[in-house]
């Protein structure tokens, strides 16, 4: 029989998975190029200020990240939970892009206005004054060290060459607008405008 012929011969065989399995990833990937609502942003998108920027940044070092998710997926447990389910088109200005399927912590794709600044403040000092069963560590060196902005519009010019649409009076009040804030309080911004620009729509 034919098929004998594909087990039998084992380079043979790989190379026609490979093949089958690239077609395969093509058909799902290249049509998601095409459709609006994961190419263009949703309406009222904006790009992040220098402070949220620095603030995401700050995120990523201190490797937020690894256990908070931001992608709500569409099941019911996890709607009723978080809120509406992520949307591609609330992610398109993002380089790198947080989404993820590993959550030690709660997801934080709609953290955004839940919580007053005082208490994020207070939960990234030591999360168990406000949530005493976290396993979160603490951050309090945030409270101390302060960014100088300097990189800030170099960041912006780099996110603009890949789509952002950061305008140059943006950049250039970048520095100055990053320059001496407290890295708690660029963190505490960036977190504060997660999820809100589609929970405002609804």
């Amino acid at each position: 029989m034919k098929h004998d012929i594909v087990e039998k011969n084992l380079p043979l065989m790989i190379a026609l998975i490979i093949v089958a399995i690239s077609w395969g990833a093509l058909a799902e990937i290249i049509p998601l190029f095409f459709l609006k609502q994961t190419t263009e942003p949703i309406e009222g998108l904006e790009p992040l200020s220098a402070v949220e920027l620095e603030g995401r940044d700050i995120y990523i070092r201190e490797g937020c990240h690894v256990c908070h998710t931001q992608m709500i997926r569409p099941f019911r447990a996890e709607t009723e939970r978080y809120g509406h389910y992520s949307l591609a088109g609330e992610h398109v200005y993002e380089h790198p892009f947080l989404w993820g399927s590993k959550r030690t912590g709660p997801d934080l794709a709609r953290v955004g206005q839940r919580y007053s600044d005082d208490w994020h403040r207070a939960h990234l000092y030591n999360p168990r004054d406000v949530v005493p069963e976290s396993n979160m560590p603490s951050f309090p060196w945030l409270f101390e060290q302060t960014i100088d902005g300097r990189d800030t519009p170099k960041k912006m010019k780099a996110l603009r060459a890949v789509g952002v649409p950061y305008t140059d009076e943006q950049i250039a009040n970048a520095k100055q607008d990053a320059d001496g804030v407290r890295e708690i309080d660029a963190l505490v911004a960036y977190l504060q405008q997660l999820g809100t620009v589609l929970t405002q729509k609804r």
